[in-house]
């Protein structure tokens, strides 16, 4: 199964890439509409902010495109909150299909902001991503922004309060971890998304 990596203009792609790669998938990195349409699984990285982030999807004809997918799609730490409809990180729409909005970790309560390095994360819902995971394993981390736990959350993690680290809705798949650089772990996520049908 082929695997398209959407080139946002603002994500460190070559470590998503090697990773897909290791695990024997036909990838390519594209922000062409057609490719991104066609392709078996999408997966949206970022890296940045939100509100330079949807400029570089706007200004690249994505937005729709994105919004439209119905093979299995994943987005990675900026890239699932952009799957949101808001984020405290500028006054700017992001995809809207997920309902919910990203805030920001609260520092005037003590807490290390960006939340980096690794921290474990507890399933909440049953889901063909996490098959074969370990309750409790731990992924590598590195943002300033969080979605609170909802109906969407899949498995949660915990710095001040707990807030979602997986996420779905339909055929889409958030990440706020980033699961290429999350060791055995990771590899495990990449692979059942791979898996999924």
């Amino acid at each position: 199964m082929g695997v398209v990596v959407v080139n946002s203009g603002c994500a460190n792609l070559a470590s998503v890439v090697f990773a897909l790669q290791r695990l024997g998938a036909a990838v390519s990195v594209s922000d062409d509409v057609e490719v991104i349409g066609a392709a078996d699984r999408v997966i949206l990285p970022g890296v940045g902010s939100a509100g330079f982030a949807m400029n570089e999807l706007a200004r690249r004809g994505l937005v729709d495109t994105l919004k439209g997918l119905k093979q299995p799609t994943m987005g990675i730490c900026l890239g699932m909150q952009l799957l949101f409809d808001s984020s405290d990180e500028g006054d700017v729409p992001l995809l809207g299909i997920i309902g919910g909005s990203a805030r920001k970790f609260d520092e005037d309560r003590g807490l290390i902001v960006p939340h980096m390095g690794w921290n474990d994360i507890r399933h909440e819902k049953d889901d063909p991503l996490l098959s074969g995971g370990e309750d409790g394993a731990c992924f590598y981390f590195v943002h300033s922004y969080f979605l609170p736990v909802s109906d969407y959350t899949l498995a949660s993690c915990e710095h001040g309060a707990r807030f979602s680290a997986i996420v779905r809705r339909d055929n889409f798949w958030g990440c706020q971890f980033h699961p290429e650089r999350s060791a055995d772990a990771g590899a495990r996520i990449l692979k059942n998304f791979m898996e999924l049908t």
